[in-house]
Formats: C-alpha cells, sequence, structure tokens
C-alpha cells in the first residue's frame, strides 16, 4: 500500500469525540491531530487562539496565531507534557496555580474578543496548568542545561558597543540576559525538533478560520 493511501487511512481512523447532547443529537468534535495516539481535536486548537489573543497567561501580551500555527504549538506542547508524564516530573503546586488562573481568569473576563464566551468554567484554569507544567518541564530539562560564556558575552558587548549609531551603549548584564534567553529559545526548538521526529504524528486537514 502506497504510503498516501496509508495516511488517510489514518486520517480517516482519528475518532471523533461526543462533546455533549443537545436535543437529543450528539454533538461531535472534528480530531485536529494525533500525537503518539493522544488525539488533539479543533475545540482544542480554538481555545489556544483565544487565549493566546487575549493574552491571559500573566505576564504575556496579545499573541495572534492561525489555527494551523496554534495547532502545531500545540503538538510541541503536547509532546514535552508526554515526556513529563513519561518522567513523573510531578504536577503544580496549588498556590502557584492558584495565582496565576486568578489573574488568567480575571485577564479573560475583559477580553474585548468575542471568543471568551467559547470558554467553559475551568478551563482558563486547566490552560494556566498546562502552561505551568511546560515551564517547569523545560527549566528541568532544557534550562538547567544551558550556558553562556563569558568570553562569548563579552565579545557581543563589545560588537554592541562598537556598532555606529548605536546611541546609549548596553549594559553588559542584558547582553548576557539577552543570549541566555536566545539560547534557552534554540535549546528548546532543538528539543523539541528531536521529539517530533522519533514521534508518530498525524495531521487531519484543516482550514484557517
Amino acid at each position: 500500500m502506497k504510503p498516501r493511501v496509508v495516511l488517510l487511512l489514518a486520517l480517516l481512523s482519528l475518532p471523533p469525540a461526543a462533546a455533549r447532547a443537545a436535543d437529543g443529537y450528539l454533538v461531535y468534535e472534528e480530531s485536529a491531530a494525533s500525537v503518539n495516539a493522544e488525539v488533539l481535536f479543533v475545540s482544542d486548537v480554538a481555545r489556544e487562539v483565544c487565549f493566546l489573543g487575549c493574552a491571559a497567561m500573566p505576564g504575556t501580551g496579545e499573541e495572534t496565531l492561525s489555527l494551523r500555527q496554534a495547532r502545531d504549538r500545540l503538538i510541541l506542547e503536547t509532546l514535552a507534557l508526554q515526556e513529563q508524564r513519561k518522567l513523573l516530573l510531578g504536577g503544580v503546586d496549588n498556590a502557584i496555580l492558584d495565582g496565576y488562573a486568578r489573574e488568567a481568569e480575571a485577564r479573560m473576563a475583559a477580553c474585548p474578543s468575542s471568543c471568551r464566551r467559547e470558554i467553559a468554567p475551568g478551563e482558563t484554569r486547566e490552560w494556566v496548568r498546562r502552561k505551568l507544567l511546560l515551564r517547569d518541564f523545560f527549566n528541568r530539562r532544557v534550562v538547567v542545561f544551558v550556558e553562556v560564556k563569558d568570553e562569548d558575552v563579552l565579545k557581543e558587548f563589545a560588537r554592541r558597543s562598537s556598532a555606529p549609531g548605536i546611541g546609549a551603549k548596553p549594559a553588559l548584564e542584558q547582553v548576557r540576559e539577552e543570549m541566555f534567553d536566545a539560547q534557552i529559545a534554540r535549546e528548546i526548538r532543538n528539543w523539541q525538533t528531536r521529539a517530533a521526529s522519533k514521534s508518530r504524528l498525524i495531521l487531519s486537514p484543516m482550514e484557517d478560520r
């Protein structure tokens, strides 16, 4: 059987989930993707778009993603959470979760987008819990191993300081922090690329709305 046919059969085998009953009819959810047999639904993707667009997570700004972009991000996050569960790294401290969840709920309540009305009670808290788990996972598995050498910081500091038209010179610690953050981002992308290459991913057709 040709690979294209296998992929089509796999897409057709993604199980829809009955979401709720209304007037005697079952409402089925569309599948967006399968990540190592864990199904992501279009509703999951739509919620992600809404939360990001409303800057629900404390300390973040508004972020506009298409459905496809949000699905791709959810796939990578799901890979990390699957590894987190596999390694038994534990959960989120309830006091920390409560604080973040309260602010996130306040942000959603103030969001001008109509999408917030589609967020069910408890979904904001669960979304925040997921984000905090991800942060903890990458702190343990990536950030702790990131190192920026002093000589590299000094070289970059000298380069920026001597650049024409730079105006005020950057602070040395600012340069170090920016290099550290950039290195973290690279290492997280590397981890995600490796995880995806070893995983079974199936994407359902999806149109941006």
